[in-house]
């Protein structure tokens, strides 16, 4: 697995030919914008979400400031994603978004590389607090968060599908 940091686009296909367990994590530029949104509104089908981003939405939150979108790929194919925008109303604190792995690459360590790359940003912009939703059904989703030290918390948002709330104090963990 190789996680960088780079600009350009990152093209993403219909279907992966292979799954091999070799994968790549990059915080994609918003020249990639196209292959974030395309794995982004398969998340949403995936999901069944019903408060989605626009499309001029999801570049206002997640391409500015303190902001960002990873891509996992295999060989320039988009097998997951992962996405981080400030939280305004809690001091140094960001919010989780949109982890997504495609169903035949799930159980590689792609979501793992996916979260801690995004923690790694979050911490070298200052942010003390990574928080997030998620529906009360998404059983596994709630393990992995606890897995990497997600306590619960009470309802922080208005977000109508979630039932689950989650922090992490990045000043007191080293995952």
């Amino acid at each position: 697995m190789t996680v960088s940091n780079q600009r350009g686009a990152l093209p993403m296909q219909e279907t992966i030919k292979h799954t091999a367990d070799r994968f790549t994590v990059q915080r994609v530029h918003v020249d990639a914008v196209d292959a974030a949104w395309r794995i982004m509104e398969e998340y949403y089908e995936a999901a069944a979400v019903i408060a989605r981003d626009s499309r001029v939405d999801f570049v206002r939150n997640y391409f500015g400031d303190g902001a960002g979108v990873w891509l996992a790929a295999i060989e320039k194919v988009v097998i997951g994603c992962i996405a981080l925008r400030p939280l305004t109303a809690i001091a140094k604190s960001g919010e989780v978004k949109r982890l997504y792995v495609r169903p035949e690459c799930r159980g590689r360590g792609v979501a793992a590389a996916l979260y801690r790359a995004l923690e790694d940003y979050a911490r070298s912009r200052g942010y003390q607090w990574l928080y997030l939703d998620t529906a009360a059904d998404m059983t596994a989703a709630q393990t992995f968060y606890a897995s990497l030290g997600f306590e619960s918390v009470s309802r922080y948002n208005n977000n109508p599908q979630a039932a689950i709330f989650m922090r992490k104090n990045l000043r007191s963990s080293t995952e």
